[in-house]
């Protein structure tokens, strides 16, 4: 799996982005946000359980990542228009505000090293990028496990102080002084 320090893999994928007839897909690249932070979290598989809780969630705090300049992303292996079923059926996916890659070849899962060996589907990964593309942090849980939005963004806050950040660090705390 890709780690800190390393560049995030250029991709190219379709994503659907809207419920509206005739703008529901867009293309996205890794050079799709220029200059923005990116926020890359996967998910196993739509139409499951643990999935929409993260994604909603995400949906939800789009706004706090967006004013720290991070653009959201989220995918799976499923296809375009597998997500936007799901959307259209799940009341809670309904309003996304962030693109949902659909990474049916197994690309971006492959060269991220977040194809889970056992299943074949992605991984809960998260992926912090910096706007130059370098992966600042990394986090995965077994995929009966949801993850921690908030704890996402905290780490988010503590990379753009550029700064030391103690254990439990949250925005508007102290940073540490050498």
């Amino acid at each position: 799996m890709l780690g800190v320090g390393q560049k995030f893999p250029a991709f190219s994928l379709k994503a659907t982005v809207s419920l509206e007839k005739g703008k529901e897909f867009a293309d996205i690249t890794g050079d799709s946000y220029p200059g923005k932070w990116k926020c890359y979290f996967f998910w196993p598989m739509d139409f499951t359980f643990v999935c929409p809780t993260e994604i909603a969630e995400f949906g939800r705090m789009n706004k706090e990542f967006a004013d720290r300049d991070c653009q959201i992303l989220g995918g799976s292996t499923d296809s375009q228009f597998v997500h936007l079923a799901w959307r259209k059926d799940h009341a809670d996916l309904k309003d996304l505000p962030f693109p949902m890659l659909a990474d049916v070849k197994h690309e971006l899962s492959s060269a991220l090293g977040i194809l889970d060996p056992g299943a074949g589907v992605c991984q809960r990964a998260v992926f912090l990028v910096d706007p130059d593309h370098v992966i600042r942090f990394v986090m995965v849980t077994d995929l009966s496990v949801g993850r921690n939005t908030k704890e996402v963004l905290r780490v988010l806050d503590a990379l753009q102080t550029d700064e030391l950040c103690p254990c439990n660090w949250e925005k508007g705390q102290e940073t540490l002084k050498v």
